[in-house]
């Protein structure tokens, strides 16, 4: 199974709104034949190596590390083969919580005489469908807070400079998240002051789509994500008051502007954004903030993991930004805290990461 989960790893960033899916095939002890799925569309890990068997997987051992799928969507049924090849026993990591399969996969299989035994690995392959799992239970994106900061909680000093708070190594890390997610979202603010590209500069990797919360349109013509909407999807999610010219200009240039009511403060109903992306099957992203955004996402409770990069570097100002904006909280006791911690050192900064569990 470790080999089965190695493999569905490699289909990270082409599967969405799929879930990573790796199998493995043995038998008289021996592999013959492994496959994942590689892209969204494409065949699932399990027909993928049973159609590439080094030899007859007729009373063969199946490992694969999500519940096979039993219905028709982009691709047949996985159940069907399984149980066309004569598959002895089937070894599976976790069930999927997808209610088109939830356990029927298991069932007919069963009914088909064919061995199975669940729950192999079953955190880790958990772990690896995080994304998946969140957004098929809740309709909405799991969302990864990720910041860089100084040693005493600075994202850029008192003048704006933010270029660069963490190393090289961790600005790589970045990038492969950003590859492991379907959107990538930041603020007006972030865009104004950095202009950033929001882009994954990683080989052969797909861009996510480049999400921007802009209440009133104040998104430049020039910016960069602007300039490259036709390459790389570029969205803004705007409030209904928005300048109606504004948008038509920008739509012209190819970012796509979606409406969005606006929560009490004024602001871009978080909960209604994130449901609007889940429509449109962006079932994970990349918060990169500014602090006000990051502020609203962990007031709502919508944060589901963060990744906070710490440079050893101190720059002072009491005037200087921090990641997490907002009006916080008023005790301590009230602060969120974190669950299942990593510790990750990237060349001299260290990231944490871990899931919020709000009061």
């Amino acid at each position: 199974m470790a080999k089965a989960l190695a493999l569905a790893q490699k289909g990270d960033g082409r599967t969405s709104p799929n879930p990573m899916v790796g199998c493995v095939i043995v038998k008289n002890g021996q592999i013959i034949s492994e496959g994942y799925h590689e892209h969204v569309g494409g065949y699932h890990a399990e027909r993928n190596a049973l159609l590439h068997c080094a030899e007859d997987p007729a009373g063969a051992d199946l490992y694969v590390t999500l519940e096979p799928c039993c219905h028709t969507g982009r691709t047949p049924p996985c159940t069907d083969i399984i149980i066309e090849k004569n598959i002895a026993r089937v070894f599976v990591g976790a069930l999927d919580v997808n209610p088109k399969v939830a356990g029927k996969g298991v069932k007919q299989l069963r009914d088909a005489g064919i061995e199975v035994i669940t729950g192999i690995l079953e955190d880790q392959c958990r772990k690896c469908n995080e994304v998946f799992e969140y957004y098929m239970t809740t309709h909405l994106p799991f969302v990864d807070a990720k910041y860089a900061m100084t040693l005493d909680g600075k994202i850029a000093t008192v003048s704006g400079d933010s270029q660069w708070v963490s190393g090289e190594a961790s600005r790589q890390a970045v990038h492969r998240l950003r590859r492991h997610y379907k959107g990538i979202m930041c603020g007006i603010g972030t865009v104004l002051s950095d202009d950033p590209m929001l882009n994954c500069r990683i080989a052969n990797s797909i861009d996510p789509v480049r999400i921007v919360c802009d209440t009133h349109l104040r998104l430049p013509i020039d910016a960069a994500l602007v300039q490259t909407a036709s390459d790389i999807p570029m969205w803004v999610i705007a409030g209904p008051e928005a300048d109606p010219d504004k948008k038509s200009v920008l739509e012209d240039c190819g970012v796509q502007v979606i409406t969005c009511g606006l929560d009490k403060n004024g602001q871009i109903d978080l909960k209604q954004a994130l449901r609007i992306l889940a429509d449109r099957e962006i079932d994970g992203i990349l918060l990169e903030g500014g602090s006000t955004l990051m502020g609203a996402a962990f007031k709502a409770h919508l944060v589901n993991k963060v990744h906070a990069f710490i440079a050893p570097k101190v720059i002072g100002g009491s005037g200087a930004p921090s990641p997490v904006g907002g009006t916080g909280v008023e005790k301590m006791s009230q602060a969120v805290q974190l669950r299942k911690m990593t510790l990750t050192s990237y060349d001299r900064d260290f990231c944490i990461t871990g899931c919020p569990q709000y009061v």
